[in-house]
Order: structure tokens, then C-alpha cells, then sequence
């Protein structure tokens, strides 16, 4: 009897890559066929035989998407997303009676959404994402029963979010079927006030509006199970409900600017805000007259100290100035700490003061202060043996008019030009391995991420910006996106862009000294951290076929504890020269990150396989509470923080090795199972290379730790 195939995976073969058009596919046995991340091309199959599952993801496919119109009623998936299609969505109502999934994100759809996409009976997941879609919503997306993800955002659509009842049915009644759990629609032009109905999505765990025209206020009964919110990019006013304080300044702000807060976003409830305006009490005349006095009088003073100590130190420093000038100007200097954004591409400097860094963790001092990361790079963590305390000076500049080189931006999302990048405030909130991190804040306000380069650790400028294309193409939930980048005519002046996210990283969470700690994460939001982690390699892996290759606690934020864990400085090897791509697996190994065949080769390369051995590393930093660099003293020496945990754990004495605060003072002595089970896991990913998992199966393992521990409550 011959052997029938029903399924086909073709993707991710290690040493093949499958080119070139695909014709029809006739079988009618094959039910899945996946040949995503390959560089097939060509127009789609006009046929695909009796296939339930079709994924031909990031290929290089191009033609008319209408062609799916002939695909038939079998099809329940289908997955198109990250190709070169055009077209518009199909119109025809005798199809996909089956489609439960439907993605088509990163191409180049145009025109309207057709009604028939309402009639879908089965359908649950839309994708249609970083397209060039128009027109007005479809009412039929919110009030289906089945849909459960709707992802729209970086379109052109306009109009309201169309919220109404079932014909002939109350909103009330046709509410109570409603499914939404994830709906994205930031990066369009819709426009009008929030329907207050929204709060009707009782299972809505993902709300993203940002970068829209909406007004008006946010209304009070949105879900409390929210645990994704955005509407920054907006007009929106009014008082900020109570339900939505626990989220950070970044998820109201830019924008919105007439919104009060009834005290400040991610604070303690019971804390009012004493400078909300509007809401201050009035304060009696004679208090007001001898406030007034009083501060007047303390800055006259503070002025004079001031000009005493300008008048004594002024001589000494004229004398100094010109050797000390001559001395910066002759070295290769990282740009200034705090002036405007390209202030260092010109060729004179001046000295100001040397601003001393924060000492304890080698953090940049924003996490010292507990303000938040920006969303590339933090300044890793220190071995006991390395010396990360450079002290740069702040440096007073002369900026250009405007930038000479080249700014590309990979979408419509953002919108600024060279010159007001070059005149944008800026400030040092990071150093790391490829360069200096900056705070920069544009003139609309947006505030950017901004990684200025090492001096030459980039490849050459073709290579680096089609490198660039793709990394700015990648898009997910779990991954702070690279927006542009600038190439100048120096050979300094090579800078990568992203959105800058205030939150601070996991390694502050875990190791935070500092007097006013961040909350401590417990284990179910450790476990979630992972899980959102391990689903952004996955999809990395698994829909791109790259490593993240820079993965460590720094490069992981979290807005606030229950938040959605957030990569940062994502493959990044890929715009770097041999050279730059060792300085970082040198900087992984400092860290406790690098895998340890690493050793055996002259040059080693960022790695699927050392992806799972990071992620095993800050699987123990989770469930430990130390830090991958630490030394431990063990038996019978100091070891690493991987060795320490397999000793303990052969000794069958593993739950000596996790976090105290975690197991709380019942739970020391009988732990909760999915501690042992995330500790087998991390185990298993820090296994030489052979015997690793990949990263699909460890996604896996940790989504059924936590369905398993979800049922047992």
C-alpha cells in the first residue's frame, strides 16, 4: 500500500533554502503545507487540492491576492504575511465557509474591506497588519461571536470604531456572545470619540489605539482584565479612570495632552496628584502673598551662592579649557550626554562637566532612579571582574544646521524629517557593546530610542541598509520594532531608530538595590515574562529564521509587573562586521549568556541554538532571583550561576536554588510544582547543542506549564 502524505513542513531546513515559483497544488490527501521562510516567488497556487492549513509566510511571492479566490472551502488557515502581494481582499461569498485564521500582514493590499469577510462563519483570527488598506471599518468585526484577534494597525483607515447592535437584536442582548480578546488598530487615521460599548469585550486582554485622531474621553468601564493598553498619539481628554492607572506614561503619552490623571500613571492608588490641573484647591490670599515671598526669597539667595562660586571657579577652569579641549577633540569621543541629538557630528567640542555615573550594577542611572529603559540597549550588567565605569565628559557642541546623510524610516507610522532628527534634544540613557543608547524627543514630542554606532562596527552601507529593511520588518507584540535608521557621511555617524519605551528591564526587577525598589515580580509573573519571552523567539525562529543573538535580562523590559514582557536590540549582529559581531559574543560571555561551544570556534556566530541557552540562562535568573554574572560560592569552589543550579539540582537539592522572596514563608519547604517543572526546563535549554530543544518545543513546555497550573487553581 503506498504511503499517503497529509502533511508537508518544508521550512526551516537547515542547509536548503527552496527557490522559485509554485504551481498548482492538486493532491487530495495533503491537508498542511507549510513553506514559509523560503525565497519562493512568483504569483500563489491558483489551486491548493484539499489543504486545510496553507502557511507560505515570509517568501518573496508577488501577483494579485485575489488569487485566493480559487483556493476552495477546505481551507481553514491561511498564511501569507511577509511577501510582495498586491491586490485587493477577495469579494466572493461562496468561499472559506472553513477560514478560522486568516493573515496577510507586511504587503502591499490595497482597497477596502470587503463586507463578505463578515460572513465568514468560522473565522477568528484577521491579520491584516502594515498593509495599505483604506476606508471604513466593517461593523461585522465587533460584534461576531467567533472573532477572537483582530489586527489592523498600520493602515490608512478612517471613520469611527463602528460599534452597533445586531439588526433587530438590543446591544445589550448581542453583547453577551462577543469574543475579542486582542484588537489592534493604532498606525491609521480613525477618527471620533471611544464607544463607551468597548467595555462589552469582557475577554479584551490587547488594546492598542495609538497613533489614531481619536477625542474625547476613555471611558470608565473598559475591562480590568486588560493587560495590553495604548492610546498614546491621540486627542483625548478628560479624566484617566482609575482601571487604567496601572499603566505606564507611555501608554497615554505623546499626545493627549488636555488628559488629567487623578494621580500619576503605575503610582499608588491612594496617592493623589497635587499638580493636576483644574483639580487643585484653592489656595487663601495671605498663604498664596507669603508662599510667594518665600520662594522669591530663596531664589535670590540661591543666586548669589551661585555667583560666588561661578566667580571663584571661573579663573581656574578659563586656564584649563584649552589643553582640556585639545585633548577631546584629538579622540574618538562618544557623543554628549545630554544636547541635541547630533550635536557630535560636527567637529568642534567643548567641555563641560564630567558627569560621574551611578556606581552598584553598572545600570544606566535611569534604572538606578527606577525611571525606565528606552527600548534598544541597556548597559549590561557587570561581572565581578569587569570594569564598565568609563566616565564620559558632557559635551558642549556646535550641531549642523541639518544632517548631510541619508534618513530612512521603514513605515508611515513615523513621520520626521532630518533636519528636525538633528535639532531633537537628546539625552546618554545607556551604553552597551554596540554603542551609546539616547533619549530623543522630537518636535511633535514622540519620543525615539536612538542608538548611535560604534565607530567601525557596521558593515558597508548597502548591505547594512538591506539588513536594516528586514529587522524594521519584523513586527510582534512581544518586540519593540526597529523604525529607521540614519547612515551619515563619517564614518561615526551610523545611528538605529526605535520607539522609546519607558519601562524598566527585567535585570532592575531582579536585582534592584536601590532604596525605592520596584515591586517584586511573583511567580506567575515571572512565568508569564517567560512565556511572552520564549513566544517572541519562537515566532523570531520559526516565521523569520534569525536569532534575536544579543539575548540577556537588560534586553528584556517590563512596563509594569503583568505587563507584556517586551526584546529590545533584536539581531543586531546582522548590521555588524566579523569584529563588531565578536565584541558582542565576548560581551554574552562577560554576562553568562554565551553557550559554551561558543569556546571551540575561532568565530562564533549568534545562533538559534545559542538563542535556547540564553533563554535557559534567564529561565535560572527567574527562578533564582541572581544574575547570570554572578560568582557563587559553591563546592568545592565559586562557580557560575548555570553550574551552581546543576550541582544543587543533581543533588537532588533544588529548591535550595530558587528565589526565597518567591516561595514565601508556607511554600519553602513545599514548593509549587511549575517551579520544578520551568527549572526542568531551563536545564534542559542550557544542554550542549545536540541535546538542546528548540525554541518551538521549550514554547510549548511553557504554555503547558501554565495551562496546567491555570487548571489546578
Amino acid at each position: 500500500m503506498p504511503h499517503v502524505i497529509k502533511y508537508r513542513d518544508l521550512t526551516m531546513l537547515r542547509f536548503i533554502t527552496i527557490e522559485g515559483p509554485v504551481g498548482s497544488i492538486t493532491s487530495v490527501t495533503l491537508k498542511s503545507l507549510n513553506l514559509s521562510s523560503n525565497k519562493l516567488s512568483g504569483p500563489l497556487p491558483t489551486k491548493v487540492g484539499h489543504c486545510a492549513i496553507i502557511d507560505l509566510s515570509n517568501n518573496l511571492f508577488s501577483g494579485n491576492l485575489s488569487t485566493i479566490q480559487t483556493w476552495g472551502n477546505y481551507v481553514e488557515i491561511i498564511e501569507l504575511s511577509s511577501n510582495l502581494l498586491m491586490g485587493s481582499l477577495p469579494n466572493q461569498t461562496s468561499q472559506f465557509l472553513r477560514l478560522t485564521s486568516f493573515k496577510i500582514s507586511n504587503n502591499s493590499i490595497e482597497g477596502v474591506l470587503q463586507p463578505v469577510l463578515g460572513t465568514y462563519p468560522e473565522l477568528k483570527v484577521i491579520d491584516f497588519s502594515l498593509n495599505q488598506l483604506n476606508g471604513i471599518l466593517l461593523p461585522s468585526f465587533f460584534n461576531s461571536s467567533r472573532l477572537t484577534v483582530l489586527n489592523l494597525s498600520y493602515n490608512n483607515f478612517t471613520g469611527p470604531i463602528p460599534l452597533q447592535p445586531f439588526p433587530n437584536t438590543s446591544f445589550v442582548d448581542s453583547i453577551q456572545n462577543l469574543s475579542l480578546m486582542s484588537l489592534d488598530l493604532s498606525h491609521n487615521s480613525l477618527t471620533g470619540h471611544l464607544p463607551p460599548e468597548i467595555g462589552n469585550f469582557h475577554n479584551l486582554a490587547y488594546l492598542d489605539l495609538s497613533n489614531n485622531h481619536f477625542e474625547g474621553g476613555i471611558p470608565n468601564d473598559l475591562p480590568d482584565g486588560l493587560k495590553i493598553f495604548n492610546v498614546s498619539s491621540n486627542n483625548f481628554s478628560g479624566i484617566v479612570p482609575e482601571n487604567l492607572l496601572k499603566f505606564p506614561d507611555s501608554s497615554f503619552h505623546p499626545g493627549n495632552s488636555l488628559l488629567i490623571f487623578p494621580y500619576p500613571p503605575s503610582s499608588p492608588t491612594h496617592v493623589p496628584n497635587l499638580t493636576s490641573r483644574g483639580h487643585r484647591p484653592h489656595m487663601k490670599s495671605a498663604t498664596r502673598a507669603a508662599l510667594i515671598a518665600g520662594l522669591v526669597g530663596g531664589a535670590s539667595i540661591i543666586m548669589l551662592v551661585a555667583l560666588v562660586i561661578h566667580y571663584r571657579t571661573h579663573s581656574k577652569g578659563i586656564d584649563e579649557r584649552k589643553g582640556t579641549q585639545q585633548e577631546i577633540s584629538s579622540q574618538n569621543v562618544d557623543p554628549s550626554t545630554s544636547s541635541q541629538l547630533t550635536s557630535s557630528l560636527h567637529e568642534r567640542r567643548e567641555t563641560s562637566s564630567v558627569v560621574q555615573r551611578p556606581k552598584g550594577l553598572g545600570l544606566p542611572e535611569s534604572i538606578m532612579k527606577n525611571e525606565g529603559l528606552a527600548s534598544s540597549s541597556t548597559n549590561p550588567l557587570p561581572s565581578k571582574n569587569q570594569d564598565l565605569s568609563d566616565n564620559p565628559g558632557s559635551l558642549k557642541v556646535f550641531s549642523p544646521d541639518k544632517l548631510a546623510g541619508d534618513l530612512h524610516l521603514f513605515d508611515g507610522s513615523l513621520v520626521f524629517t532630518a533636519e528636525e532628527f538633528s535639532r531633537a534634544p537628546a539625552e546618554v540613557i545607556g551604553r552597551s557593546c554596540h554603542g551609546t543608547l539616547y533619549k530623543a524627543v522630537l518636535d511633535s514630542g514622540h519620543v525615539l530610542a536612538v542608538k548611535w554606532l560604534k565607530e567601525g562596527m557596521t558593515k558597508g552601507k548597502k548591505e547594512f541598509a538591506r539588513e536594516a529593511k528586514k529587522l524594521g520588518n519584523i513586527k510582534h507584540p512581544n518586540l519593540v520594532s526597529l523604525q529607521g535608521y540614519y547612515w551619515g557621511p563619517k564614518e561615526h555617524e551610523k545611528l538605529i531608530v526605535s520607539n522609546y519605551i519607558n519601562a524598566p528591564c527585567l535585570a532592575a526587577y531582579l536585582y534592584e538595590t536601590d532604596s525605592e525598589k520596584l515591586p517584586l515580580l511573583s511567580l506567575d509573573e515571572r512565568l508569564k515574562i517567560a512565556v511572552d519571552v520564549a513566544c517572541c523567539l519562537n515566532y523570531l525562529h520559526n516565521e523569520r529564521a534569525i536569532p534575536h543573538g544579543n539575548l540577556k535580562s537588560t534586553n528584556i523590559l517590563i512596563g509594569t509587573p503583568g505587563a507584556n514582557a517586551l526584546l529590545t536590540d533584536y539581531s543586531l549582529h546582522r548590521l555588524m562586521t566579523p569584529a563588531g559581531t565578536a565584541e558582542q559574543v565576548l560581551n554574552a560571555g562577560a554576562l553568562g549568556y554565551r553557550p559554551p561551544e561558543f569556546a571551540s570556534t575561532s568565530k562564533p556566530m549568534p545562533s538559534l541554538k545559542s538563542d535556547v541557552y540564553a533563554f535557559g540562562v534567564i529561565l535560572l535568573e527567574l527562578l533564582t532571583g541572581r544574575s547570570s554574572a554572578e560568582i557563587i560560592s559553591g563546592n568545592p569552589g565559586a562557580v557560575d550561576l548555570t553550574e551552581w543550579v546543576r550541582s544543587l539540582d543533581a543533588e537532588s537539592r533544588s529548591i535550595e536554588c530558587f528565589d526565597k522572596r518567591v516561595l514565601g514563608a508556607h511554600n519553602v519547604d513545599q514548593p509549587r510544582r511549575d517551579l520544578h517543572d520551568l527549572l526542568r526546563v531551563g536545564l534542559r535549554c542550557i544542554l550542549p547543542a545536540s541535546e538542546r530543544p528548540d525554541m518551538k518545543t521549550v514554547f510549548e513546555d511553557l504554555s503547558s506549564i501554565v495551562l496546567e497550573h491555570a487548571t489546578a487553581r
